[in-house]
């Protein structure tokens, strides 16, 4: 009965969604833009020039002009008016609702049938979902430390390497069922190997669970203390997952080094990475830290799309604890999302670790449907760095110091 409406519906809703987009041509994953103001593409000396006019512009020597300050004028009220930054720090807005109150609160009032839905879906979901969900939760977590334990005890060899990655495999499907997660993966050719780096855009933590669900990983992340830091001892045991202290983050050299080690043992598992750092909100890919893509080796991207008609997997950490978290995701419909695993790529010649890291986020950003923006996800959390404000300066300086004939042309 469980299986039937927890993993049957979900299945027969998203092929239904599927069928429907393709018979009206549409694309079921549509790209984020939900901006208030329309903007065309253009860089700021073409934009200084329009506003200062042709005759102007055929002076000799460029100068400070008063109308410069009506462009920065202009992008400090779209900034403010449309900001593109921190509305991917909050839920994606849904274009209908999908009867969890979380998402709309007021339209369960709009008419008493609907009402009446919403109920019933209350019922199913917290009555009748949720124990399943948490009993096969429970399950799967404690079957991870048990058995990671246990063979930990055993020697290092291919027995112990065999059964590691069942152990993990199992384990990591169980929590998937916990959360009736549907995955459609593609290309599965292009799935990461070892000796490589596995990099891919971060909505939630379970985006872990959605990938090792397909295969095994090693995870790199920072040690915790609570029942996170139980299942990272287990874990380590019997895997070579990396975790650092907190004084060790701080050390890009010290955190290279034992990255560099350990994809040059072709025996591990790919390392598993989210460069991003933080969690967005599934509508766009944020800067890339440039650490994972300065070792040197092989990275394999991979794009994942969740559909939030569902349940929105995005985690607001600011406003919600893992814990409360994990229950809003057991209590949604289901988690349903698409992983497409990209074609391995490596650093071109030239090409530096920031240049390499923005060419796999393009990647992935155009492969899962998703805004590509140059931002920080930091700023989540933290003001704007001076360098990016030193940025805006230096080319408006270009355009006070080189002469009009060689931006007019752009």
């Amino acid at each position: 009965m469980f299986s039937f409406h927890a993993i049957f519906f979900p299945q027969w809703a998203t092929l239904r969604m599927e069928r429907g987009a393709k018979e009206k041509n549409h694309h079921l994953y549509k790209p984020y833009s939900n901006g208030i103001i329309a903007k065309e593409p253009s860089s700021l000396e073409q934009e200084i020039h329009e506003l200062r006019g042709s005759a102007n512009s055929l002076r000799s020597e460029p100068e400070f002009e008063m109308a410069d300050i009506f462009y920065f004028c202009r992008r400090g009220v779209e900034s403010i008016v449309d900001d593109e930054v921190t509305k991917r720090f909050s839920a994606q807005e849904l274009e209908s609702w999908n009867l969890l109150t979380r998402s709309n609160y007021n339209f369960r009032h709009i008419s008493v049938r609907l009402s009446a839905l919403w109920g019933l879906g209350v019922l199913i979901r917290y009555g009748f979902l949720l124990p399943l969900r948490l009993t096969l939760a429970v399950t799967g977590v404690g079957l991870l430390l048990v058995l990671t334990t246990m063979v930990g005890f055993l020697p290092n060899g291919e027995l112990r390497t065999y059964l590691s990655e069942k152990v993990h495999l199992i384990c990591y499907r169980i929590c998937v069922r916990a959360l009736t997660a549907i995955i459609t993966y593609h290309n599965r050719e292009n799935k990461p190997k070892n000796g490589g780096i596995c990099v891919a855009n971060h909505t939630t933590p379970i985006d872990v669970i959605i990938l090792a669900n397909d295969g095994c990983y090693s995870m790199v992340g920072q040690v915790h203390g609570g029942l996170m830091g139980i299942i990272q001892r287990a874990m380590v045991k019997s895997s070579p997952h990396i975790w650092f202290e907190r004084s060790e983050v701080k050390d890009r050299h010290h955190v290279a080094k034992r990255l560099g080690d350990h994809v040059a043992d072709k025996t591990k598992q790919p390392i598993l990475i989210f460069p991003e750092g933080t969690c967005i909100n599934n509508t766009s890919v944020m800067m890339f830290k440039k650490g994972s893509f300065e070792i040197g080796c092989t990275v394999y991207p991979v794009a994942i799309k969740y559909d939030p008609r569902f349940g929105d997997a995005f985690w607001n950490s600011s406003k919600f604890g893992i814990v409360n978290y994990l229950l809003r995701m057991m209590s949604s419909w289901a988690i349903v999302c698409s992983v497409w695993y990209l074609p391995p790529m490596n650093r071109e010649e030239g090409e530096d670790a920031v240049q390499f890291a923005n060419r796999v986020k393009a990647a992935i950003a155009a492969q899962g449907g998703l805004v590509d923006l140059l931002w920080d996800g930091g700023l989540k959390r933290a003001k704007v760095k001076d360098a990016f404000k030193e940025e805006q300066q230096k080319l408006y300086s270009k355009v006070l110091t080189v002469h009009p004939a060689l931006y007019c042309a752009h």
